[in-house]
């Protein structure tokens, strides 16, 4: 049975609706708005838009996942990231994530009183699995075939389904092995990291198949190129509509975290799911 609240530090999550993580990339290079939030005083102006948009969670990122993007060093990801998070934190009272695979970019941003970690490559990174079960913090573990300098060069699956959830079950065990308790977990089936389209819209479709299992599933296709590719090449600034249905249908198949760029938008959207679950 999965729980419908998590604590995330000194905050708790309400999970009895679908909720919206708002995403802020401090980022040069991300698909969709690398540079435009890089400097802490830009950064700070859109996390309080996002957080007034009606956010629940913060999802604050220093290193592009994009398609072709290059790997930056831990510093770089510490130097970009710790001041953020500490000027997040004095201003505003929200849950902040941290979208990183590091061991000590976790460990430092949780002495800075973040509540989640939202790793792309689950833990797998050298020392990541430990340091996340240091940090006693929720963990959301994601499915991505390769790396993102070559994730999307020839994604293969003899079945993505299978694929995806024997992987999310894998590292769903290494965490319990170390500590981690169950109830920190959440999973995310990774749109657009080593998938084609066909792919993309096979998960969608059976997405309440990864929703049996007794952890949240966080969703994220905001502007992804799934969607322009599904309205015929439309540029990142014209897949909003599109990727409120993407959200819609995800939330009801039982997703509940959207991760977002359009907080907004996607609330009034999960809105009315939520009247529809708690009719």
């Amino acid at each position: 049975m999965m729980k419908q609240k998590l604590i995330c530090g000194d905050k708790v999550l309400d999970l009895s609706s679908p909720v919206v993580m708002g995403v802020l990339n401090v980022t040069p290079d991300s698909f969709s708005d690398g540079g435009k939030f890089f400097t802490l005083n830009d950064a700070l102006r859109q996390a309080e838009l996002l957080i007034s948009e009606g956010a629940a969670i913060l999802d604050i990122g220093a290193e592009s996942t994009r398609p072709q993007a290059q790997l930056v060093t831990e510093q770089q990801e510490l130097d970009r990231l710790l001041p953020i998070i500490e000027a997040v934190k004095q201003r505003f009272d929200t849950i902040i994530s941290v979208d990183t695979s590091s061991p000590q970019v976790m460990l430092q941003a949780a002495k800075l009183g973040i509540g989640l970690i939202n790793d792309v490559r689950a833990l797998q990174r050298d020392g990541a699995l430990q340091a996340a079960a240091q940090t006693k913090l929720p963990i959301c573990l994601m499915h991505m075939q390769g790396e993102p300098s070559t994730m999307q060069q020839s994604p293969y699956y003899q079945s993505v389904i299978d694929e995806v959830m024997v992987f999310l079950q894998q590292r769903i065990e290494y965490c319990l092995d170390a500590g981690i308790p169950a109830e920190q977990l959440l999973l995310d089936v990774g749109f657009g990291f080593g998938k084609t389209l066909a792919h993309n819209i096979e998960l969608l479709a059976k997405l309440d198949i990864f929703t049996q299992l007794p952890y949240p599933l966080l969703v994220g296709m905001s502007r992804k190129s799934m969607l322009g590719k599904i309205l015929n090449d439309a540029p990142v600034d014209q897949r909003l509509f599109a990727g409120l249905s993407a959200a819609t249908i995800a939330a009801l198949k039982g997703a509940k975290i959207i991760r977002t760029h359009d907080v907004k938008a996607t609330k009034d959207a999960l809105a009315v799911v939520s009247a529809i679950q708690h009719y």
